[in-house]
C-alpha cells in the first residue's frame, strides 16, 4: 500500500510553464492598499515587507536554506526535487488552506515571493488546482521595493515640504493633525523621537519604515496634495533612520516654529509619557508587571542622557522621578510628574533644541501659536 506521506512527491512541487494572472501596476497596489500575500520565508519577511503584507510562507527558514544550498550546488531542477522531498501532502494542504482563507477574506489581494519566480508560481498553481485564483506580482518583492525607492526620490523632488518645528512638548503632532496633508513619521517609526520616546513595543525594521513612509507620501500625492507638512525630526527616530532622499529634502525645506507656554508643554508631555505610555505597557504585560516595565523605561531613558544632562541635573531628576513613581504606584497620584518633566524640559531638551535651531535660523519662515500657524498656512 502506498504511503500517503510520500505519494506523488515528484509532483508536489510541479512548476507551471507559464504563470496565471499577473499584476505590474505597482502604484495602484500601494495607493489602494491592496492586501498582499507574501510567501517568502519568515526570515526574509522580517528584513522588509509592506504595510498590507501578510506572511504565509511556502517554505520555512530551514527549508529555504536547504533548497538554496542545493540550488547553488546542483542547479534549479535538483533544488525543486529537494523541495518536493521537504513538502508533504499534508503540509501542502495546510498551506493551501491558509492561503485560501486569506484570499477569501481579501478578494482583491495579490501574491508575491522575492522575484516573482518559482515560489509565487507554485503557490498560484496549487491554489488554482483547489479552485482559488490570485494574481502574482511581476518581479515580486524586489520589483516592489525598487519601485518605492525610485518613487521616493521622485516625490522628494516634486512635493513641496514644510517642516513644523518647536520645543519638546509644544504639541507639534496635534498641530499636524489639524493641518492635514501630513505623514506622521513618529507613528510609522513607533517612537516619539525623544530620549524617552520608546512606546513599549518593537520598532519596525528600517526597510519597513522606509516602505511605509514612501507609501504614505505616494497616497498624499495621488490624492492631489502638493504641499506636505512634516515634523522636524533628527536623522534617527529611535533606531530607525529617515530615508536619505527624504532627509535631504527636509534639510532644505522652510520651517514653521510652534510656540506655547511651559505649563501646556508639561501637560502635553504628561499625556504622552505617563497615562498613554503606562497603558501601552499594561496592555502588554498586565497591571503590576506593566507598571514596573513603565518605571524601568523612564529610569533607563534618564540614565541614557546622564552624560549630556550632567550629574547634578541627573541626580535631581532621578530623585523627582522616584518620588513621582512612588506616588503614582502607591496612591495613583500623578501630580509629582510635573516637576520632573519641567526639569527635563528646561535643563535638557530646551538647551539642545535652541542650539539645533540656531543652525537653521535661515530656514525659519514664521513663529506662532497653533492657531496662528494654522492661519498662516492658509496664506501659503
Amino acid at each position: 500500500m502506498t504511503n500517503p506521506d510520500t505519494h506523488s512527491l515528484v509532483d508536489v512541487l510541479e512548476v507551471p510553464k507559464t504563470p496565471g494572472a499577473m499584476r505590474d501596476d505597482f502604484r495602484a497596489l500601494f495607493v489602494n492598499g491592496t492586501p498582499l500575500l507574501d510567501v517568502r520565508a519568515p526570515v526574509e519577511f522580517a528584513k522588509g515587507a509592506f504595510p498590507t503584507s501578510v506572511n504565509i510562507p511556502l517554505m520555512s527558514n530551514e527549508q529555504r536554506h536547504q533548497v538554496g544550498v542545493r540550488y547553488k550546488q546542483a542547479g534549479q531542477q535538483s533544488a525543486i526535487a529537494l523541495g518536493a522531498e521537504l513538502v508533504t501532502p499534508q503540509s501542502r494542504a495546510d498551506k493551501v488552506a491558509a492561503w485560501s482563507q486569506f484570499i477569501e477574506q481579501h478578494s482583491d489581494s495579490a501574491l508575491y515571493c522575492f522575484r516573482g519566480g518559482l515560489r509565487s508560481r507554485i503557490t498560484q498553481h496549487w491554489l488554482q488546482q483547489s479552485g482559488v485564483d490570485i494574481p502574482l506580482i511581476v518581479g515580486g518583492y524586489k520589483a516592489l521595493r525598487s519601485f518605492l525607492i525610485d518613487t521616493l526620490d521622485s516625490l522628494c523632488q516634486s512635493l513641496s515640504l514644510v517642516i513644523i518645528g518647536g520645543r519638546t512638548g509644544n504639541g507639534k503632532t496635534l498641530l499636524l493633525r489639524q493641518l492635514g496633508s501630513t505623514v506622521d513619521l513618529e507613528a510609522l517609526a513607533n517612537h516619539r523621537g525623544s530620549s524617552f520616546g520608546g512606546t513599549a513595543s518593537e520598532q519596525p525594521s528600517n526597510v519597513d519604515f522606509e516602505n511605509a513612509v514612501t507609501i504614505a507620501l505616494l497616497r498624499l500625492s495621488d490624492a492631489g496634495n502638493t504641499t506636505i507638512f512634516l515634523e522636524d525630526e533628527a536623522r534617527l527616530i529611535g533606531r530607525v533612520c529617515l530615508p536619505v532622499a527624504l532627509r535631504s529634502a527636509m534639510l532644505k525645506a522652510p520651517i514653521l516654529i510652534l510656540e506655547c507656554d511651559m505649563q501646556q508643554r508639561i501637560v502635553n508631555c504628561f499625556d504622552d509619557y505617563v497615562p498613554d505610555l503606562l497603558h501601552r505597557y499594561i496592555t502588554i504585560y498586565g497591571s503590576e508587571a506593566g507598571f514596573d516595565a513603565y518605571a524601568n523605561h523612564h529610569r533607563s531613558s534618564l540614565a541614557r542622557i546622564r552624560k549630556r544632562f550632567g550629574d547634578l541635573n541627573y541626580q535631581q531628576a532621578l530623585e523627582l522621578l522616584d518620588i513621582a513613581l512612588s506616588k503614582h504606584g502607591s496612591h495613583n497620584d500623578t501630580s509629582a510628574y510635573a516637576d520632573f518633566i519641567e526639569l527635563l524640559l528646561r535643563g535638557y531638551y530646551d538647551p539642545m533644541y535652541d542650539y539645533q535651531l540656531s543652525q537653521k535660523q535661515q530656514r525659519v519662515r514664521y513663529k506662532g501659536t497653533a492657531d496662528e500657524l494654522v492661519a498662516y498656512v492658509k496664506t501659503l
